[in-house]
């Protein structure tokens, strides 16, 4: 039995485990045999494991501090398979990225500031630089806070991410294709799409293409998921993610649809307005309804509405100042373009909560370098 020292913390509507690298190093067991049975990824339900058996919460993080100059983390993000014996490691989360700001506070990985504290990050899967601002009162790192995101009534921390210059960050360009809308085809014929590169890799369908109007529940947008599944791969293709032949990717890139605002009501029961949002969206989560919005999809669709003639730009109600109001199955989300110097494309911020849960030694079965 291997002892591995962990933190679990809620980031946004996430919940990720924190490792520090050299902790999983220490193991010298590979980091995906490690983790596959810390969370005991081969059973649906994750029961002998660490993992919460949903998409949200089978996450981890492996954090250590960084020698290149401006970056002060560098953290690798791993979605963690359920029911599936297969880490992911090509994408990047901002919810964990949230609790990596808060864990690098804790742990002195950074010097705390009097008032506020920036952690300046790297996503060493994708390279996507990110910043993390927390409030550091007399130089104390918080364990608590009043800040609240949609999708959870609990208090965090307030943290401010922000992700620098997105564009493509995993491609290289912020339309891989070259164009603002392409045709792929879907189990039931062509369907238009907007491939965009921000944040994260991310494929985006209008609503009525599958019969919706953007404003389902989850058990109604849940009936869209087989046909984006098929449209997910289709993208990966066309975007230069994989080659055929390559192993299908379930996280990437992402898959949603937008819509033109409408009322709807969230899954709490909320009456939202149509005027107090600008661009519906429901995204998918590996194999299900995303319950809220992972925060890089809200990069890309951030990025999307200031380019002429994608789908999320036809669809948005659009503002002055940058500020795009998202309506998801949760409620509203907002992020703000905020421009850049020297030609950088727009730094992305939002405003999220995380708050710490747990610090624990995780007793991990694993045998030979694989899962017992």
């Amino acid at each position: 039995m291997l002892r591995l020292q962990g933190e679990m913390i809620r980031g946004g509507t996430s919940k990720c485990w924190i490792f520090d690298h050299q902790a999983v190093a220490a193991t010298g067991v590979d980091v995906d045999a490690l983790l596959l049975a810390a969370f005991n990824a081969a059973d649906p339900r994750q029961i002998d494991g660490v993992g919460g058996a949903s998409s949200t919460t089978s996450k981890a993080a492996i954090v250590q501090a960084s020698a290149e100059p401006g970056v002060d983390i560098e953290y690798a993000f791993a979605q963690v398979g359920i029911g599936d014996e297969r880490v992911e490691w090509a994408s990047n989360c901002g919810n964990c990225a949230t609790a990596v700001a808060l864990y690098s506070v804790h742990h002195g990985l950074v010097p705390i500031a009097s008032d506020t504290t920036t952690v300046r990050m790297v996503n060493v899967n994708t390279g996507a630089r990110l910043t993390g601002t927390i409030p550091t009162p007399g130089g104390t790192a918080p364990d608590e806070g009043l800040a609240v995101v949609p999708g959870t009534s609990a208090l965090g921390v307030p943290v401010l991410l922000g992700f620098q210059d997105p564009a493509g960050s995993t491609t290289g360009q912020t339309l891989p294709t070259g164009h603002a809308v392409d045709t792929l085809t879907g189990p039931d014929g062509p369907v238009e799409a907007s491939l965009v590169d921000a944040g994260a890799p991310a494929a985006l369908f209008e609503a009525k293409a599958f019969g919706l109007d953007g404003t389902e529940s989850l058990a109604e947008f849940a009936a869209a998921v087989p046909a984006l599944t098929v449209l997910r791969r289709r993208a990966a293709l066309a975007m230069g993610l994989a080659h055929e032949g390559d192993p299908v990717s379930h996280a990437v890139p992402k898959v949603g649809i937008v819509a033109r605002p409408a009322p709807y009501r969230t899954t709490h029961g909320t009456l939202i307005a149509q005027d107090e949002y600008d661009l519906a969206v429901r995204m998918v989560s590996m194999h299900a309804p995303h319950p809220a919005i992972g925060l890089t999809s809200a990069v890309a669709l951030a990025t999307a509405v200031t380019i002429s003639g994608t789908l999320a730009q036809r669809d948005a109600r659009q503002t002055a100042d940058g500020t795009l109001r998202l309506g998801t199955p949760a409620g509203v989300i907002t992020a703000q373009a905020v421009p850049a110097p020297d030609g950088a494309s727009p730094t992305v911020l939002l405003h999220r909560a995380a708050r710490r849960i747990a610090r624990a030694e995780l007793l991990v079965p694993v045998l030979e370098g694989r899962p017992a």
